[in-house]
């Protein structure tokens, strides 16, 4: 998706809600990025750069701002003015299309083309690969329940997408540049990880359903 700096910078210096989840700031002195409405004090406008996706972003070197939490921005990895086709792809992969095992390739046979084309698109209108932003979308999920819900790590590593605990622990670093139990730690220590069923339930219900696998019988209720 093509971004227009000017809008954007204007945007984010005003903390213009109608542009949350439309696009992304990356701050090249501290390489973190932000929602346009981040309530840190804005960046000089010679010191940041606009991403479509949080994907993006990321592939660029960026790392997500605690304060603003850019994984819960509405509409989240943004669709807006996409080409229909990484719309599509984006909305399948946002219902965990790459999840269950399936492959970029079997994407692509959905969406009735090649994978390099595929990938091409995804790169040229959201700035990272199928692959990358999946993994975003993973990461975003957790982070959320991380947050606001007391889950166990394990749990939270499955209803997110992850294949394995281990797979969750390294995304979860590469992104947030430490382990997701203590983004916790921090986040409780500041008062803000509070059990949310509503958080929780927001994912859906295969994850929860996979939520529930991994309790070993014991309901979700245990953990909200």
């Amino acid at each position: 998706m093509a971004l227009d700096a000017k809008t954007c910078d204007r945007a984010r210096i005003a903390r213009d809600r109608r542009f949350d989840g439309w696009f992304f700031t990356g701050v090249l002195t501290t390489r973190i990025y932000c929602r346009p409405t981040c309530p840190v004090k804005p960046a000089k406008s010679r010191n940041v750069v606009f991403f479509p996706t949080a994907a993006a972003a990321e592939r660029a070197g960026f790392r997500p701002c605690l304060r603003c939490r850019p994984e819960t921005a509405p509409g989240t990895p943004a669709w807006h003015g996409a080409a229909a086709t990484v719309t599509r792809a984006l909305r399948l992969i946002e219902r965990g299309f790459l999840d269950d095992g399936k492959r970029v390739e079997d994407l692509a046979d959905t969406l009735g083309m090649t994978t390099r084309h595929l990938r091409r698109l995804f790169v040229r209108h959201a700035g990272a690969s199928p692959t990358a932003a999946a993994t975003t979308r993973r990461v975003q999920r957790a982070k959320r329940l991380v947050d606001e819900t007391m889950m166990p790590m394990s749990s939270i590593a499955f209803a997110a997408g992850f294949a394995s605990v281990r797979r969750f622990n390294a995304a979860f670093r590469a992104v947030y540049r430490r382990p997701p139990t203590a983004v916790r730690r921090t986040r409780r220590r500041r008062g803000g990880a509070q059990t949310s069923p509503e958080a929780t339930r927001s994912f859906g219900s295969k994850s929860i359903r996979s939520i529930e696998t991994m309790s070993s019988g014991s309901p979700l209720q245990q953990w909200i």
